[in-house]
């Protein structure tokens, strides 16, 4: 039986979507936007993602497709001085406006944040997006109700593979090393596949490698390209097992105060900015494995010689039921009645899975 939330929240999503459709068919002859003061917390400053999508978006696209309208201020949380950790509650008092809030930090503590990223579901990019989709009425329950943070869309920074100093030939290679996880569900996968979870700091990675503390490190291509793991790695095992899943929202006061002509323009376009990050996300990814392995494709100098391992139909095989019979169900164990159940009406039946509390 569908959850209140879920069926309110899906009634609400139908609802903007016509809104939004009559909203921008209307918009063709409708008088110029109002004028408008953006402030706009983004992601790692650093990033690509932000550097040649992110920050352009809110500082020219979105100026020029409101002829001028629009204007934005933006800086990276890393620029300002914020910690990851304490984004969503300065969304929440309303101290950030508009904002990126990756899932990573808050999902050890609230398991309905790592449903749309729980590891190995999703191998490919196109999964990992249905995924997301099919969840987003559920979090953006959540985020509203709890959160007072309206929910504006969901983007990964990458695909999360595993950088190896042993030779991993396939999944069953990875069973007895000791290797560095990202997030609790990440951890519970290796840990079935019979390997060794640690948890690291980023920044401590590249010396455990080059001392073999650790066998392997998840990370994505890019990640682990700039951060030079290729030089204390030999074989790179292209299997996402992540994708590092991050929220577009605002501060729900901030949004309800502007004019609805704006939020149907902000809404139609954010919609462009998630699909230019997650197509960004694939191309990063194909180039860091281009670098890492010393592909000519790539036009960074220094470039890596990792050997490139692909996952076979067996290891994709493998690392579904391990996912759904082992790791799916352990989070089904930390989260609510109701976060099940919501699950399995969204993502369950997307995958034909299905989980018990």
């Amino acid at each position: 039986m569908m959850t209140p939330f879920l069926a309110n929240a899906r009634a609400l999503l139908f609802s903007s979507v016509i809104g939004l459709i009559f909203g921008l068919f209307g918009h063709v002859n409708a008088q110029p936007l109002p004028p408008t003061e953006l402030s706009v917390v983004g992601g790692l400053s650093s990033r690509l993602s932000y550097i040649d999508v992110e920050r352009p978006f809110w500082t020219r696209t979105l100026p020029e497709r409101s002829k001028a309208s629009v204007a934005v201020q933006i800086k990276g949380f890393d620029e300002m001085g914020l910690k990851g950790q304490e984004l969503l509650r300065l969304m929440s008092q309303g101290v950030i406006e508009f904002g990126v809030v990756p899932l990573s930090y808050y999902a050890p503590t609230i398991p309905v944040l790592e449903a749309i990223d729980i590891a190995g579901l999703a191998t490919d990019a196109k999964t990992a997006r249905d995924i997301a989709n099919a969840f987003t009425p559920v979090l953006s329950h959540h985020f509203e109700s709890v959160n007072q943070v309206k929910l504006l869309g969901i983007a990964p920074y990458g695909a999360q593979i595993f950088f190896c100093q042993a030779e991993v030939r396939s999944l069953a290679d990875l069973r007895g090393l000791t290797i560095r996880t990202i997030t609790r569900t990440q951890a519970e996968l290796v840990e079935a596949l019979g390997a060794k979870s640690v948890s690291m700091p980023f920044k401590e990675v590249f010396q455990a490698l080059e001392k073999k503390s650790i066998h392997c490190a998840i990370a994505g291509a890019t990640t682990g390209f700039n951060a030079k793991w290729y030089a204390v790695s030999t074989h790179l095992y292209a299997l996402p097992v992540g994708w590092n899943q991050e929220v577009h929202a605002v501060n729900l006061k901030a949004w309800e105060k502007l004019p609805e002509p704006m939020q149907v323009f902000l809404e139609s376009n954010l919609k462009d900015l998630i699909d230019k990050l997650w197509l960004f996300s694939e191309k990063s990814n194909q180039r860091g494995i281009e670098c890492n392995t010393g592909s000519k494709e790539c036009l960074s100098v220094p470039r890596g010689q990792m050997t490139l391992v692909q996952p076979t139909q067996a290891d994709l095989a493998l690392i579904k039921r391990l996912s759904t019979q082992k790791v799916l169900t352990k989070w089904a164990e930390r989260c609510s009645d109701a976060c099940v159940t919501d699950y399995n009406q969204t993502i369950g039946k997307l995958l034909k899975n299905s989980v018990k509390k």
